[in-house]
């Protein structure tokens, strides 16, 4: 029986995809639903997140941000040439998106200055430690799990979920409309970039993430790829729990003094 997997429909459509990797999205949709539609961005989109708030979520995630492209070295140093398909497309598709990760970075620092957070304030990173655990989760992945599991925790899970968060938060131009029009352009540029291109990668990283597997993986990887996947969606869900605690921390002191009264 033939193995490969060789894709023949349309790179964005589940169906062009084996039947396990169909049931693999599915079974993680739920953890990726909670990430995506979280009160924080449909807030942000809004215009309505609290400064404090804000600022923590850039600080938090600037880690992912400035090490995603070393996350993608990591699994390129697992690649050899012509010794799998698999291997040979996440080779090309690495080096050829590790450049463009890299410009990502400038473009965070663009969106922080214009809320009040410096790049030494990114540096620092004076934030609560459970924002470190995203950064942590993806280092470890990507340095110590194998090449397909580790493109299917980031690569994939990751680009995925913020493709569609970032179209979300842009979705109305609320949050867009609240910079000064001259800073405007590069304050958005890193949302404007994730929310209009990046809906390719993940697809890109299933095709690899199928290239490398097969048509009939085993049992045993396919669970992996399923806890990979949804422990990156995990990570990202306790990242914006957390930022919500500051943002509801006023309400809730609120609450306490007006039942003292």
């Amino acid at each position: 029986m033939i193995d490969t997997f060789n894709r023949t429909g349309p790179l964005m459509d589940a169906a062009s995809y084996p039947v396990w990797a169909q049931k693999l999205i599915r079974e993680c949709s739920e953890s990726k639903r909670r990430v995506v539609e979280h009160e924080l961005y449909q807030r942000m989109r809004d215009n309505k997140l609290g400064a404090k708030t804000m600022r923590h979520y850039l600080i938090g995630g600037w880690p992912v941000v400035e090490q995603f492209a070393l996350y993608m070295a990591q699994n390129l140093t697992k690649t050899r040439f012509a010794r799998h398909p698999g291997e040979d497309m996440a080779r090309r598709w690495l080096m050829r998106n590790i450049r463009v990760e890299l410009n990502h970075a400038d473009y965070w620092v663009n969106w922080s200055r214009a809320h009040g957070v410096t790049l030494e304030d990114l540096q620092a990173q004076q934030v609560a430690p459970e924002l470190h655990a995203l950064s942590h989760w993806c280092w470890h992945t990507s340095s110590a799990d194998s090449l397909i599991v580790a493109i299917a925790a980031t690569n994939y899970a990751i680009e995925g979920a913020t493709g569609e968060w970032s179209a979300l938060v842009c979705s109305t131009g609320a949050y867009a409309a609240a910079f000064p029009e001259e800073a405007r352009k590069g304050a958005m540029k890193w949302l404007k970039m994730h929310a209009q291109y990046d809906d390719a990668h993940p697809w890109e990283a299933l095709e690899i993430i199928c290239t490398l597997a097969g048509m009939n993986p085993s049992a045993q990887l396919q669970v992996e790829l399923r806890q990979a996947i949804c422990k990156s969606y995990d990570y990202m869900y306790l990242f914006l729990e957390r930022c919500m605690q500051l943002e509801k921390a006023p309400v809730a002191r609120a609450c306490l003094a007006l039942a003292d009264d």
